[in-house]
């Protein structure tokens, strides 16, 4: 039975969803096309119909959970410039996100992942922190604007480090402790 346009774009975007959630979950290596597609309610044979590979679909993913969390971030920028630090500290690094990877940053969950995968995926990895970085750049004080990018990369290494590491400690109070104490550095470096 042949699908419409519409019914198929639907598809393709619930197979995006499923295997974001479960590639940050489980890592690329841990999660099948047969899981995924199960996942999405659909049937193996329709995979190849949207993605050309595994690492194409592992690709799109990373290009769209990174690229939401910068919209995300983008958008309480928007809303307020002077709160918007702040928010992406305590959202960022909040017990919520270390304690749900399927629904984080694919940084924080994928990053040593990614740096493994194919040229395409790291390529699209490095865009989407990027892009990340750029909007801290926008929110971090400095005389220059490569002063501010030195910031910028600090911040979000310190933030995917710190979620990394509090989803490792197995004391709950010592990993929020590790929250806490990046987001008090992103506070004191933001004036």
């Amino acid at each position: 039975m042949k699908v419409s346009r519409e019914q198929a774009n639907e598809n393709r975007q619930r197979i995006l969803e499923v295997a974001s959630q479960l590639f940050r979950e489980r890592g690329y290596d841990g999660v099948s096309v047969v899981e995924l597609m199960k996942g999405a309610g659909l049937t193996h044979g329709g995979f190849y119909g949207n993605f050309s590979s595994k690492e194409d679909l592992i690709a799109q993913t990373c290009a769209l959970s990174l690229g939401r969390s910068a919209e995300r971030w983008k958008r309480w920028q928007t809303e307020s410039a002077a709160t918007a630090l702040s928010r992406i500290a305590s959202d960022y690094l909040s017990p919520a996100h270390r304690d749900k990877p399927g629904r984080g940053c694919a940084l924080a969950a994928l990053g040593s992942d990614m740096a493994r995968q194919n040229e395409t995926v790291r390529k699209v990895a490095d865009q989407g922190a990027q892009d990340l970085m750029a909007v801290l750049v926008d929110l971090l004080p400095g005389d220059t604007k490569e002063k501010r990018e030195d910031k910028a990369m600090l911040a979000l290494a310190s933030m995917v480090g710190a979620v990394v590491l509090a989803r490792v400690a197995e004391d709950e109070e010592f990993s929020q402790r590790i929250l806490q104490a990046v987001a008090t550095s992103l506070e004191k470096s933001a004036t």
